[in-house]
Formats: C-alpha cells, sequence, structure tokens
C-alpha cells in the first residue's frame, strides 16, 4: 500500500486510461517540484521569513545596553552684556558690550551595572528570535501541506472529471443503442426516457466536476505560484515517520514547532520576570564630558572643561509600579506553562486524528480498488445479460452509474490516502525540505541573525535595503 500512486491528468488514472482508451500522458509536473516552488515563491512565507528577521533586530537592541551612549553639542549666538561688578553702595565696574559665544562639547556615558536588566533582556531576545523560529516552521509546514493537498485535490478533480466524461461517452453510446432498439421494438420509450434521463444527470455531474477543477486550479496557482499542468502521481510520505502511533506521538511532543515555540514562550517569560526585579536594584554608571567655550563672558575668551563622575542609584520607592509589573510578569509566566500543556495537548490529539485518517484512507483504498473490480464485472455481466433479455435498460443504468460512484470512491480515497500521510508528518513536526530532501537551498534564519547581531551602527539590512 505504501508504494501506492495515484495518477491524474488526461485519462490519467490507469482504470480511465483502460476505460477510455486514451494513450498514457507525458507528465510534466511532480509534487516535489509543486512543494519546491510553494516553499520559495509563496508570499505568505516569504512575509514570515522577513517578520523573523525583524524580530532578530531585538536582539541588538539588547545589547546597547553593554556599549556606551555618545553625544556632541555645539552651541552659538549673539549675547550682549550690560553689568555691574562691585558691592552694594560702592563704585562698581561697568562691563557692557556684544560677543558671540560659542561651544563644542562631548558626553559619554556608560552603565557599568543595571540590576542585570541588559544581559536578561539580551537572553530574552535571543528566546523570542528561537520562537519566532519555530513559528517560521510551523508556516513552512502549513504551506507544504496546503501544497501537496492542492497538488492531489487538482489529481483528484481532473481523475473525476475523466471519468464523468467518459461516463458520458458510455451513456450516450447507451442512448443510441436504445433507441435502435425501440425502432425495432425490443424495449419501450420508458427505456429511452430513463436512458434520456440518466445522460441528462451525467452531463450534470461532468458539469460539476469541471467546475470544481476550475477552482482547484485557481487555489493551485495560489498556493503553489504556477498553473498546473499534466502532473504525475503522487506518493505517501509514510517512510519519513515512525511506524506506530505511539512512536510518532511521541516524536511530536519534541519535534512539533508548536510545541517548541511554547517552549521557548516559557523561557522568555521567565528572563522577562528577572528582568522586571532587575528595577529594585541599584545601578552604577560613568558620565564623562568635554566641553570647550569661546566667548563664553566679556573677560573671558575660552575657556575648556572636563570632567568624569561615576554616579550609584538606589531605588528606595517608586510608587509601587515596579512590584505591579513583577507580579504581573510571573503570572504571564504561570500562563506560558499551561499554554504549554494545552499545545501538548493539541499536538497529541493532532497526531492521533492524523494517524486514524491515514489507517482509514489505507482501507478505504483497498475496499474502493474492491468495488470497482466487482463493479466492472458487474456492469459487464448485465449489459450481456440485457442483450439477453434477461436485463431491463434501467439495470443496465443503475450498473454503470455504480461502476462511475465506485471510480469517484477510488479516485477520491487514493486522493485521502497520499494527503492523510503528509498531515500525520505536519503533525508530527517533520514536515520539512531536509527530511523530504527536497531540491532546493534550505533557507537558513541563522545567516540574518548573525548578520546583525553584534552591528553597533548602521540603517541598511544585510540586503542592501
Amino acid at each position: 500500500m505504501g508504494g501506492m500512486r495515484v495518477l491524474a491528468g488526461s485519462a490519467a488514472l490507469a482504470f480511465v486510461t483502460a476505460w477510455s482508451g486514451a494513450a498514457t500522458p507525458v507528465f510534466a509536473d511532480t509534487i516535489e517540484a509543486a512543494l519546491v516552488r510553494a516553499y520559495q515563491t509563496n508570499p505568505q512565507l516569504n512575509a514570515q521569513r522577513a517578520a523573523v528577521r525583524a524580530t532578530d533586530e531585538n536582539v541588538p537592541q539588547a545589547l546597547s545596553g553593554f556599549r556606551p551612549k555618545v553625544a556632541v553639542t555645539a552651541s552659538g549666538g549673539y549675547q550682549y552684556t550690560d553689568a555691574t561688578q562691585g558691592a552694594p553702595g560702592s563704585p562698581g565696574q561697568t562691563l557692557r558690550g556684544a560677543q558671540a559665544p560659542a561651544a563644542l562639547g562631548a558626553t559619554v556615558s556608560q552603565t557599568l551595572f543595571d540590576g542585570f536588566q541588559t544581559s536578561n533582556r539580551t537572553r530574552a531576545a535571543e528566546g523570542q528570535v528561537s520562537a519566532s523560529r519555530e513559528g517560521l516552521r510551523v508556516l513552512e509546514q502549513t504551506v507544504l501541506l496546503s501544497a501537496a493537498t492542492i497538488y492531489m485535490d487538482y489529481l483528484r478533480d481532473s481523475a473525476i472529471v475523466e471519468v464523468q466524461r467518459s461516463n458520458v461517452r458510455v451513456l450516450e453510446e447507451t442512448l443510441k443503442q436504445t433507441r435502435d432498439r425501440f425502432n425495432v421494438g425490443e424495449v419501450t420509450r420508458t427505456d429511452v426516457a430513463q436512458s434520456q434521463a440518466q445522460l441528462a444527470a451525467g452531463r450534470t455531474q461532468l458539469m460539476t466536476a469541471e467546475s470544481n477543477l476550475t477552482t482547484t486550479r485557481a487555489n493551485f496557482r495560489r498556493i503553489v505560484g504556477n498553473e498546473p499542468g499534466q502532473l504525475a502521481p503522487g506518493s505517501p510520505v509514510d517512510r519519513f515517520f515512525p511506524t506506530t502511533l505511539a512512536g510518532s506521538v511521541d516524536l511530536s511532543l519534541t519535534q512539533n514547532p508548536n510545541v517548541t515555540a511554547a517552549m521557548y514562550g516559557i523561557d522568555v517569560s521567565h528572563l522577562q520576570v528577572k528582568v522586571a526585579e532587575g528595577a529594585l536594584f541599584p545601578t552604577v554608571s560613568l558620565q564623562a564630558n568635554v566641553q570647550q567655550g569661546y566667548a563664553q563672558q566679556l573677560t573671558m575668551q575660552k575657556q575648556f572643561f572636563a570632567s568624569a563622575i561615576a554616579q550609584v542609584t538606589v531605588p528606595i520607592y517608586q510608587g509601587g509600579a515596579e512590584y505591579a509589573l513583577i507580579r504581573q510578569s510571573k503570572e504571564t509566566l504561570a500562563q506560558q506553562r499551561l499554554t504549554l500543556e494545552q499545545v501538548r495537548d493539541q499536538t497529541r490529539a493532532s497526531v492521533v486524528q492524523a494517524w486514524g485518517q491515514l489507517v482509514a484512507g489505507k482501507s478505504q483504498v483497498a475496499s474502493a480498488q474492491a468495488q470497482v473490480e466487482a463493479s466492472e464485472i458487474a456492469v459487464n455481466g448485465i449489459r450481456e445479460e440485457a442483450k439477453a433479455g434477461q436485463r431491463t435498460t434501467f439495470d443496465v443504468l443503475n450498473a454503470q452509474q455504480t461502476l462511475v460512484n465506485a471510480r469517484v470512491a477510488l479516485v477520491t480515497a487514493q486522493h485521502d490516502r497520499v494527503v492523510a500521510s503528509y498531515a500525520v508528518l505536519n503533525a508530527v513536526g517533520r514536515l520539512s525540505p531536509q527530511v523530504l530532501k527536497l531540491n532546493t537551498t534550505v533557507y537558513d534564519p541563522s545567516v540574518h541573525y548573525h548578520q546583525v547581531r553584534d552591528s553597533w551602527a548602521g540603517v541598511r539590512t544585510p540586503s542592501g535595503q
């Protein structure tokens, strides 16, 4: 069953090819190629990659707390002075005149200790980066699963169109034969009317199938990025996940990106508590100033000033906001821990559900194949019996419809079988280009991270924007 493959396109299913007599087409696309295109070009996925790159910038922002801050000041203007110097009641010296004061200075400040807030902010930012990468993995899996699903949808819907088209051809021939037999008196007008009604119903089913195929084609273009052509078979991916349900569940609890993202969320919340607690610690800073002034006073042409000052600030009481923030951060941490348990339960349920669909899909394929084989034998036998007068036209039409329904059920079961295997791989957390061995360059979010992590200055992104 694991090697079962599903065909589509013009008379793509093996049983459709045999029934309609069409030649097997030359396939121009594969499910792997569709997954590669979706992985490379899907706009939603590329937008999430940009969001991860934006999150990377939280780390250098946090690291800026370790670095000095430098400011340069300059001033200049016009000043007029009219002053008398001396003790009250005694003749003084009058100073009167205008000058153009100017000054140029620089200030360097460096935080030496801030209650470990900067180090904890940096670690929290790194945790946010890791969580955002897991969020990217979630979307990558979602896009790949959507691409695999729409690929199989197109195979299924195009095959159903061929089944319905061939059914219409058979019903047209049946109507022609019924009219010929009516003309020679072998059947009644009722038989002709039944054939006409069944042909009309078959044409309606064909139009519905074609409409569904048109919708699927549009969704294929939206998800994969190109118009579908003649598609090659799609096969299950059972080989990439454990052979037992228990093994798949255990693997999902460590590899599913939703679970790992929730774990990083706990780390970030724990560090946010430490950052909030850092507000209760004293802070130590060093500030150095240098200033050169010109014509600051009428009696002073030039002045130079330099200083270096260390400052210690001990918080005593700041209105209680810092205590509320600590309590709030602790509640957020407790919430994140409960969220992790919820995500684990959801992941476990998703694996069990997908596994159940996979097991059912395998059984449905076998049952549908047996149904098609039996229906083919039945319709051929009923046609021969009808020629001998032992069966009515209504029996022939019912047998033909049963055969069509069986073929549609087989196509749907084959589709569901493959999609279910991708759903299990997604629930486990292994639906990725690396596991599937797709022929594409894998996007590595760590490249941008290392490009910006230790950047001290600059407004251009690594991409040149």
